[in-house]
């Protein structure tokens, strides 16, 4: 099982599954650099765990790790909250503040949801990140600062920059090293590993005999397709240890959202149409459509058309199938 070494308390940044155990070989890698990174991943994904988890990883462990929810910033005070301001800069300024960028000397910067920063903000954020400079509102000259930068967004900044919404300078100072959290329902055998811990722990927390699951309730956690990722999955499970301490959860105990199959899931759901179906056609299409939606990452798409990533392999190139 892959872990930061020093990352043990965190039950929700466990995972055996291929593409999360990459995602941690990556994080520690990159984590003995200095090296701006990306984080992306759908929301409740981990990705300010992950992030912490390479600040602690880091020589910069001793140093502070200040945290700036881009989201929340107030267009009109983003430039002051981020760089500081000097006293009489603006009406209100009767002191001299320090930015969080300052705040953050010495240590890691994180940029949460950075994808929501007006576009004014990324223009200086980006001189920033080039220069490892700030320049307070109402100083005239600008000052070093020693910070390491980690972003975080759920959105395709990608996407974002082809809609013009997002500066491409920017964005590619950002991606220096891309880290991609893939959502729970795309982790296999993580989800009862996960439920374990997170039971165990949140039972200590509340003092609180564990509860067990049945194999019918562990069986609907496993469809359940987990909008809400992991921060999801942790608030059923606290909601269990609080409602059954020390019983046994059967799948008729868990939310209806989860008791409820998923109609796009069902098995059988294809109907044969009275007119036919040319297969090969259908097959083509299906692999094509797995590849588009997996942005061309094989394994994925096989996943999703249940099968092996060597039989996919082979059923692409006898169609000539290029992702």
């Amino acid at each position: 099982m892959s872990t930061f070494t020093e990352f043990p308390a965190h039950d929700t940044m466990l995972g055996e599954s291929p593409e999360f155990q990459a995602v941690l070989r990556a994080a520690a890698i990159t984590a003995v650099t200095d090296a701006t990174t990306l984080i992306q991943g759908e929301s409740g994904t981990g990705k300010e765990l992950l992030a912490r988890a390479i600040h602690e990883q880091s020589r910069r462990a001793e140093g502070p790790f200040v945290t700036i929810n881009c989201a929340a910033l107030p267009e009109n005070l983003a430039e002051s909250e981020l760089f500081g301001h000097r006293k009489g800069a603006f009406t209100g300024a009767t002191g001299d503040q320090p930015g969080r960028i300052q705040a953050a000397h010495g240590g890691t910067l994180f940029l949460d949801e950075v994808g929501e920063l007006p576009l004014g903000i990324q223009a200086k954020l980006l001189r920033f990140l080039e220069g490892g400079e700030v320049q307070p509102v109402g100083q005239p000259r600008p000052e070093r600062v020693d910070v390491r930068v980690v972003a975080a967004t759920n959105r395709d900044l990608f996407g974002e920059v082809r809609a013009g919404r997002f500066r491409e300078d920017l964005f590619y100072r950002l991606n220096v090293v891309p880290l991609q959290l893939p959502p729970l329902r795309e982790r296999g055998p993580d989800l009862e590993l996960l439920v374990t811990r997170l039971t165990a722990r949140l039972a200590m927390e509340h003092r609180l005999d564990a509860p067990r699951y049945s194999v019918g309730a562990m069986e609907a956690l496993q469809r359940y397709r987990w909008p809400g990722n992991v921060r999801e999955l942790r608030n059923v499970c606290e909601r269990m240890v609080i409602l059954f301490p020390g019983q046994t959860i059967q799948a008729g105990n868990l939310p209806a959202e989860i008791r409820q199959r998923d109609p796009d899931h069902e098995a059988g759901e294809f109907v044969l149409p009275d007119t036919g179906v040319h297969l090969e056609a259908l097959e083509q299409d299906l692999i094509r459509q797995a590849l588009q939606r997996t942005r061309g990452n094989q394994s994925k798409a096989a996943r999703l058309l249940g099968l092996t990533r060597g039989t996919l392999i082979y059923r692409m190139k006898k169609y000539a199938i290029t992702d």
